[in-house]
């Protein structure tokens, strides 16, 4: 099972959008070495929507390679066609990934059954572990506590990334949810109520900046240390809000450059952080004790 603080990892990229490998294995090592649990490679903060479908498979294939099964390595590989996910899903999977994360198809706005005969299909296609994403604010594709327990019966589908920040349905699928099937928090500011009501833990933004504090109040939740775990997330709100002042990751990335540890880049449509946002940023960070 996979537990604990779940790093949602960037992918550090030069000025010029060429990707940045000797970054990219730099954090891996600072995320081990910091005790982050598992990484998420090349999901919503990896900048998945911006990659081609080589440079996606790449990404992955790095991590693994970087990580030498130190810890779980999920790769994101959801898509708003089909066949594309499945092929993406196949792909991590030949490149040795533990575990897929696949978020609802985007933009098309499919049904609950269409959800489930989309998961359906990639499940039964490919043979690894994967895990269900819900992020309806990107999407505009929600995923209903019935569809996700539906799709819990299929023997591959081990979770659900809930990034609502809704503790009530993450409570009721919880509740429900058959043996060998678990939630995980995908919203930072509710992440450790969550993991006290029985997740198993947090896909992390914040995680980027703060791994070793992020690592350590998801221990203490899964532990039941309600009062430590929630006093480190109460240092941590300020950053947790900082990383959304604008989409995600343009945040994220620019705190991480100011901390040394990737450059500058990002992707057309994204773009740097606006600077009547550095202020507030770089005060969270301080104040956490972050730079």
């Amino acid at each position: 099972m996979i537990t604990g603080s779940i790093v949602a990892l960037v992918t550090p990229m030069h000025e010029d959008g060429s990707l940045d490998w000797e970054a990219l294995a730099s954090l891996i090592e600072w995320h081990i070495e910091q005790g982050t649990h598992a990484i998420v490679a090349v999901g919503t903060t990896g900048e998945s929507a911006t990659l081609n479908f080589e440079e996606h498979v790449a990404v992955v294939r790095s991590v693994v390679n970087q990580v030498r099964g130190r810890v779980p390595v999920i790769a994101g590989t959801g898509a708003n066609s089909t066949s594309e996910a499945i092929e993406l899903t196949r792909a991590a999977m030949e490149a040795k990934a533990d575990a897929c994360l696949l978020v609802t198809p985007y933009y098309n706005k499919p049904t609950q059954e269409g959800l489930y005969l989309h998961h359906k299909a990639i499940a039964e296609a490919v043979a690894i572990p994967q895990m269900l994403y819900n992020v309806p604010g990107r999407t505009a594709c929600d995923m209903l506590p019935e569809t996700a327990l539906r799709l819990a019966q299929i023997p591959n589908i081990f979770g659900i990334k809930e990034a609502t920040g809704n503790l009530d349905r993450a409570r009721a699928i919880i509740a429900d949810a058959p043996e060998g099937f678990f939630v995980y928090s995908g919203d930072d500011e509710t992440a450790v109520e969550l993991v006290l009501m029985g997740g198993k833990g947090d896909i992390s933004v914040t995680a980027n900046v703060a791994p070793k504090l992020v690592a350590k109040m998801n221990a203490l939740a899964l532990e039941g240390k309600a009062a430590e775990a929630r006093a480190i997330n109460e240092k941590l709100l300020p950053v947790h809000a900082a990383m959304f002042v604008e989409a995600n990751p343009i945040p994220v990335k620019w705190a991480l450059e100011q901390m040394g540890k990737i450059g500058r880049g990002t992707r057309l449509p994204l773009t740097p952080l606006s600077a009547s946002h550095h202020d507030s940023v770089r005060v969270a960070l301080t104040t956490a004790g972050l730079l």
